[in-house]
């Protein structure tokens, strides 16, 4: 099925943003995002990530793009969540682990890491570099989009959390917007 065009939402995926407003959890991935993570994960091979899967709507999008033989793993520290999103995406070939990021050590490494921003807030970019192989991808979402350097935050002040990431020389890493008011940092293990 494909999943690069706007109107098409995979089941997975569907149910998880079901969860996500059954439950009132509305800080989810959005199809935007989604949609670059399916396209991502379909040109990687070995282990795919998320940290921080909330509902499991951006893990659902990993794996909807994903070979069948891709190992597709999520970690989530707040143990009720991780237990809806194992009950969501049951049947679907998806590792929901319970805890922080440091728990994905055990699955490491990865040739996708997926985060959002307030998960990337609190994950030391020494652990994400340990966390993905050579090349391996790290995607890291809910930027505004900036065009100046160094980038900005809606609020005016310099977001050092994307110029930390746009600036490690041990990733090649760039910004790409994928909506008006949405960008996402990709960042390449060297």
């Amino acid at each position: 099925m494909p999943v690069s065009t706007p109107d098409v939402v995979p089941e997975l995926v569907s149910r998880a943003l079901h969860q996500s407003l059954v439950t009132g959890w509305l800080q989810t991935t959005r199809n935007e995002t989604g949609r670059l993570l399916a396209t991502l994960a379909a040109g990687r091979r070995g282990t795919v990530a998320e940290a921080g899967t909330g509902s499991g709507a951006g893990v659902a999008w990993l794996r909807s793009g994903a070979w069948a033989d891709t190992h597709v793993v999520c970690v989530e520290r707040d143990a009720e969540r991780a237990a809806r999103a194992r009950e969501t995406l049951e049947g679907s070939d998806i590792e929901v682990l319970d805890g922080g990021c440091d728990t994905l050590r055990s699955r490491a490494p990865f040739s996708l890491l997926y985060m959002n921003r307030r998960t990337a807030e609190h994950v030391d970019r020494d652990l994400a570099w340990e966390l993905v192989e050579a090349s391996g991808i790290v995607v890291i979402d809910d930027f505004e989009p900036s065009s100046e350097w160094p980038p900005r935050e809606f609020c005016g002040a310099v977001d050092t959390l994307r110029r930390s990431w746009l600036t490690d020389e041990r990733f090649a890493s760039t910004e790409v917007a994928v909506a008006p008011d949405l960008a996402v940092v990709l960042a390449v293990r060297r």
